[in-house]
Formats: C-alpha cells, sequence, structure tokens
C-alpha cells in the first residue's frame, strides 16, 4: 500500500485512540505495527468483552463508514502505528489496494450473520435454522396467510433443493392444489443483470442458497423473516444492496426478499463482484457503508435485548429508527414514523400474548399518538431520557446478577 497517501498517527503503550460515544467518526485506522484493544462499556449479548488486534487489522470502520457515533473505544497496548484512513479518501484506498476493501466486505458479511443469527435466536420463542428445510415452513405460513405467490415459491424452492425432504408430498400436494408447477419457471427477465419484478413478488426465499446480491433501480425492497410471524427486518429503496452475505460466504438467505411495489434491480453474480470492487471502488465503498450499517442497527437489535423491561424495548427500537436516519433529538421535536403500532411490535419481536398489553401502555404515554394509523413521538428529547433510563437499569439489573453468581 502507498501509505504516503495517508495520514500515520503513532500511539503510545496504553493511549487512547478512540472513545466509545464520541462523534468524531470522520476516520478509521489500519495497524501498522503493534497491538491495540477494542472494547465496549457494557458489552452486548453474544459478544466477546474485548478484541486483541494486530497489524494488517482494522478498526473504527463501523462508525466512520455509517456515520453514527463512535461504538466502541480502543487502546494502544503497546507502542503502535497506524494509517488513518479519511472517509473521503476509502475510494482512493481501494484503487491502490482492493484487497483491502474485500477483507472488510468479508469480515463485516461474517459479523453481520452472527449477529443476525444472535438477535434471531435470543428475540423468539422458536430457534431459527438456516436448513433448506426451512423453506417449507415459510411456504405454510405463506399458504395459511393466501399469499399464495409467495408461498408457491417457497414450496417450488423447498422441492427443489431439498428433494427428499419430509414434507414432500405436503409441498406437492399444495402445489397441485394451487394449480401451479412443482418447479420455478425459468423467467428469460433473470438471465440479464437488470431484473423487473412486479408489488410482492418473491426475490428469493430465506433458507434459498444464493450466489447473488442486488442494487435497487428503482422501488423498494421489503427484508422479512418468519418466526412464528413474519417480521419486518428493513424496507430498503434506490441505491440500497442486498443479498451479500449469502454471495460473500456461500450460506443460505438468511431472510426474504419481497418487492413493494413495481421494482427493478441489478444483478451482481460471485464471478463479477470482485472484478466490480477492483474496477468501481464507489460500488465498494456505498456496499461498505451499508454493510456498517446494518452492522450498526444489528449491534443496537441486540443492545435492545439487553433492556429487561417491555415496554423500554418498544421505546428503544423508536430510538433506533430515529438515529438511523441521524435525525438530531431536540427538545419539544416531534416525529412521524412510517410504521404502524404492530409493525413496532413485530420489529421488537413480542410474540402474540404480550402486544395488547403493550399495546395498551404504549398508548398511555402521553409523548405517543397514532395518527393514520402510525406511530407518533411528540418530543424526540423525552424519548431519548426514557430509553436511557430503561438502559440503566438493565445494566444495574445485569451488575447485580453478576455479583449474586460471583457470590456462590
Amino acid at each position: 500500500m502507498a501509505e504516503t497517501q495517508f495520514k500515520i498517527e503513532n500511539y503510545l503503550a496504553n493511549s487512547f485512540i478512540l472513545i466509545e460515544g464520541k462523534k468524531d467518526s470522520h476516520n478509521f485506522y489500519i495497524i501498522r505495527s503493534g497491538k491495540v484493544k477494542v472494547s465496549r462499556s457494557n458489552p452486548v449479548i453474544a459478544e466477546e468483552p474485548h478484541s486483541i488486534l494486530g497489524p494488517g487489522d482494522f478498526f473504527g470502520v463501523i462508525s466512520c463508514m455509517s456515520g453514527h457515533a463512535r461504538i466502541d473505544t480502543s487502546q494502544a497496548i503497546e507502542n503502535v502505528s497506524l494509517i488513518s484512513v479519511d472517509k473521503e479518501l476509502f475510494g482512493t484506498l481501494i484503487q491502490k489496494n482492493p484487497d483491502v476493501a474485500m477483507k472488510i466486505i468479508r469480515f463485516f458479511s461474517k459479523k453481520l450473520r452472527f449477529f443476525d443469527h444472535a438477535i434471531a435466536n435470543i428475540s423468539f420463542t422458536k430457534t431459527v435454522h438456516d436448513d433448506f428445510s426451512n423453506m417449507f415452513n415459510i411456504g405454510e405460513y405463506y399458504f395459511k396467510k393466501k399469499a399464495i405467490s409467495n408461498a408457491v415459491y417457497a414450496f417450488q424452492c423447498y422441492l427443489q433443493h431439498c428433494p427428499r425432504g419430509e414434507h414432500i408430498d405436503t409441498a406437492i400436494a399444495r402445489l397441485q392444489s394451487l394449480k401451479m408447477p412443482l418447479k420455478v419457471p425459468v423467467n428469460p427477465n433473470h438471465q440479464s443483470i437488470h431484473r423487473i419484478y412486479r408489488d410482492n413478488e418473491m426475490i428469493f426465499c430465506e433458507s434459498e442458497p444464493g450466489n447473488e446480491l442486488f442494487i435497487i433501480q428503482t422501488g423498494k425492497v421489503k427484508i422479512t423473516k418468519i418466526v412464528d410471524e413474519e417480521v419486518l427486518l428493513a424496507v430498503l429503496k434506490k441505491g440500497d444492496i442486498f443479498g451479500e452475505m449469502a454471495l460473500l460466504d456461500n450460506s443460505p438467505r438468511s431472510a426474504s426478499a419481497i418487492s413493494l411495489g413495481d421494482t427493478q434491480l441489478m444483478a451482481v453474480n460471485r464471478q463479477s463482484f470482485e472484478v466490480m470492487v477492483q474496477q468501481q471502488p464507489q460500488m465498494a465503498t456505498r456496499l461498505i457503508q451499508l454493510l456498517s450499517e446494518r452492522i450498526w442497527t444489528a449491534y443496537r437489535q441486540l443492545e435492545n435485548l439487553m433492556i429487561t423491561n417491555d415496554l423500554g424495548r418498544v421505546y428503544d427500537m423508536m430510538l433506533i429508527q430515529v438515529d438511523k436516519q441521524k435525525i438530531p433529538l431536540l427538545p419539544k421535536t416531534s416525529h412521524y414514523f412510517e410504521i404502524s403500532v404492530t409493525e413496532l411490535l413485530n420489529m421488537v419481536g413480542f410474540p402474540q400474548s404480550k402486544r395488547e398489553e403493550i399495546t395498551s401502555f404504549l398508548l398511555d404515554d402521553k409523548n405517543i399518538k397514532v395518527e393514520n394509523g402510525k406511530v407518533v413521538c411528540l418530543d424526540l428529547r423525552e424519548l431519548e431520557k426514557t430509553v436511557n433510563f430503561h438502559k440503566k437499569q438493565a445494566a444495574m439489573e445485569k451488575k447485580r446478577e453478576e455479583n449474586r453468581n460471583k457470590s456462590y
């Protein structure tokens, strides 16, 4: 790497380099020599308390590329020399050394999949699996909900990828009853890198193998997961990239993608992906920005799971949506959420048995109201204060639990 293009910074042992919570996220670091300890004040579930990084490793990328406050603290544990990469120079870095971009992308993909599994398995009572048989369960869910096109796609994928599965007869019977073919029809549209989907058409199914990522040209795509109920994970818009995890680590799709309105996509397969990174550094930059944002969101969702009060978790999920848009948390500033109460509770992952009570408590809050079926917060600063209160309560309970365990 031509290091002269970038600033070199040296830190003595025990020096702090980045501080959790600081909003100075304009750069990240690559270690030239020495070791750095990266830690968080209150580690989330399923995460190690700290990590030790050495030459060639990087840190600070998530906050830098997503534009959020630093999510961890980094400290030199011996004298270190670092390459400081400004966000604006990331494209230059990729042009000179595309391997760095691929290393970051693969690491982020692996980390995001780990976080996604942790969130799903902790949030829901039913364990989430990536095996092909899960496609039958997805088909059954949509079949019962009379979302026929989605059910058909899931059943067809199940027959294709799990030909000796225990539910083969049922899947065949379902498709025959709907007078639909047993195989996914060959769509000429899908032979091109440019794909067109009608409203509510399944692009790919959770647990299906994947070898393409997609870039939205027009329209929107919703990302969902079926765990007892359909959980809305995200709504993506023009310019967003999705499906990259299955492409990068050869794992099944971790969620389903469904068009929301008429949608046009560009598909990039595994063979052309690395070429794209080398020849179009702006695309690699965009992908790393999106992965950084998703990891930040996943980390915040894991933080959300640490809040022990159910209503506190709902407030925090609202705050996550505001933070994702980088909206200032000013006093007396209202915010109109483009989601209903039901969608909000789906995002938190509460079982049906809890929802009526939580909804009642939420609507009793004078700072929250429903307008045109959507949730509205009347004062964002008050929302932040409420969330901080519940986080402190949860941290105190965690500390008491740790002390009790030590006393045994």
